[in-house]
């Protein structure tokens, strides 16, 4: 028996938009966070005759670089920030991302040296169990807030 071979579609019948179902079955989310997305500017779509939303392809590489900036801890503010930069609705070049990126990996490194200074103080907060804002080394060490008058004084520790 003789199988017929698969053609592919020619370039022009190729299908260049994706309903939010599609776009949200091919990145991973829910359909809800592809419209929160939209809504919050991270995205554009439009509606076609029938008032479906509609999406550009390159919104799958965005919606890809929404995610892996979630994963690193980057507010969706600046997610939005950098995406602003690109012209609509294309994906950003590996240029555009690396510039991106090595923003963003710079306030990771900030944030895992905090978290690490964090986890280091606070085996010895452990084996203490003190837990007094008047002498607690991890929190207040040697009440240097202390002269500062009431209330709090400190949010993140350096």
């Amino acid at each position: 028996m003789k199988r017929s071979a698969q053609k592919t579609p020619p370039r022009a019948q190729i299908r260049r938009e994706l309903s939010v179902g599609e776009v949200a079955a091919r990145s991973g989310v829910a359909v809800s966070t592809i419209h929160f997305y939209e809504g919050a500017g991270l995205i554009t779509g439009w509606r076609n005759q029938g008032n479906h939303r509609r999406y550009r392809r390159g919104v799958l590489r965005r919606v890809a670089i929404i995610k892996v900036a979630q994963r690193a801890g980057v507010p969706l503010k600046e997610i939005a920030a950098a995406l602003s930069t690109l012209p609509e609705g294309r994906a950003p070049t590996a240029r555009e991302w690396s510039r991106f990126s090595s923003r963003w990996k710079a306030d990771l490194d900030r944030r895992i040296t905090q978290l690490t200074r964090l986890r280091d103080q606070l085996s010895s907060c452990i084996g203490c169990g003190c837990l007094s804002l008047q002498e607690c080394p991890l929190r207040n060490p040697a009440d240097e807030l202390g002269e500062q008058g009431p209330g709090a004084r400190l949010l993140e520790s350096s």
